[in-house]
């Protein structure tokens, strides 16, 4: 279940955070102008004590922490050493100089990060973190699929388990899907590809790939599939001149009433090239928030549907993940071996 309705809320703060000072010994005041929006300056001093101590104890387990843009201000403006989208976290794993990797974001992003740094300890904060998308397939099904679809490679979305991963050719994620089919139909010289899980994911791509036929799982994300068509269009009525920016796994006919489709880096990077006065990210809601900290001048409104299990990664919870160096992801030697392969083919692709 969801923590949040759609109804949007803009970017505004209270008068009286607004007018606040922080006094002589505010701690990190350099930190809590990035979050000032988001926690109350008297909520602040409790939060930087989590934050020194997870500074610190990176210094002392030579940890580096990777933060997903859906994790909350709080995480991404503070502690997390490398931000970005699911692709940009998978690529810069593999650059970490470190010997402890905190993964803030859920399990499959972790695994990704262990597939690609085996000899080093990687932690997930909350184990239950799991994906309504990444639960939606087992390796078993892509056997089964294997079978009614003999010679039809088989491109799986980042947002899976390391077991389907290795089950498969290649890996893609939302910002380079397109790019990794075209790859696979000319490596290959095919134009069948089944493409999974995400059912959306794979019907915004096809739009992109006419001349391939992608076959489809019907694997949805809890929180993309929530929006309707409707939203948008209530959304330019009640905000005139607003730019909309849509997440690809979001149904289709919410993509087509967009102004431009794109992975959460993608969707960054058009706020912060084109400056829009007003614009809304039909994504998860603190997409939103962190995107807002590097373009002030720029009006958030914010359909608030927030994942749960982002946000069940927690400071107190990283913190404890390093004084305790639990929950270590482990996989399967078997398994592992072929996941990574289907994960570095991707890399490959540029």
């Amino acid at each position: 279940m969801l923590h949040a309705n759609f109804a949007p809320r803009e970017e505004t703060a209270p008068a009286s955070l607004a007018a606040a000072r922080p006094e002589e010994g505010f701690p990190l005041p350099q930190l809590y102008a990035r979050v000032s929006k988001h926690l109350l300056p008297g909520e602040w001093p409790a939060v930087a004590r989590e934050v020194e101590a997870i500074e610190r104890l990176k210094k002392e387990r030579n940890a580096v922490v990777l933060g997903h843009n859906y994790q909350a201000p709080e995480i991404f403006n503070t502690v997390a050493d490398i931000v970005g989208d699911s692709l940009a976290l998978a690529r810069e794993a593999v650059n970490v100089d470190a010997d402890v990797i905190v993964l803030a974001g859920v399990h499959f992003m972790a695994e990704t990060a262990k597939l690609l740094n085996p000899s080093k300890t990687v932690l997930i904060p909350d184990d239950g973190a799991g994906c309504s998308l990444a639960d939606s397939i087992t390796g078993a099904d892509i056997r089964l699929l294997r079978q009614r679809y003999p010679g039809v490679p088989v491109v799986t979305y980042v947002n899976t388990s390391a077991e389907v991963k290795a089950e498969s050719d290649y890996c893609c994620t939302s910002g380079n899907a397109v790019k990794v089919v075209r790859h696979v139909a000319r490596e290959w010289g095919v134009n069948r590809i089944l493409m999974l899980p995400d059912e959306y994911l794979a019907q915004n791509v096809q739009k992109e790939v006419p001349e391939i036929e992608l076959i489809a799982w019907k694997g949805h994300c809890e929180v993309h599939e929530r929006f309707t068509p409707q939203d948008i269009r209530d959304l330019r009525e009640s905000y005139p001149g607003i730019v909309v920016l849509a997440h690809p796994e979001c149904p289709p006919e919410v993509v087509a009433e967009a102004d431009f489709a794109g992975s959460t880096a993608a969707m960054a990077d058009y706020v912060g090239d084109h400056k829009p006065g007003r614009v809304v990210l039909i994504t998860e809601c603190s997409m939103a928030d962190n995107v807002s900290v590097h373009n002030p001048e720029v009006e958030f409104v914010r359909p608030c549907n927030l994942c749960p299990h982002m946000r069940r990664i927690t400071l107190p919870k990283i913190r404890r993940a390093l004084e305790t160096m639990s929950v270590a992801v482990e996989i399967d030697a078997r398994v592992a071996g072929r996941a990574r392969a289907a994960v570095e083919r991707m890399l490959a692709v540029r």
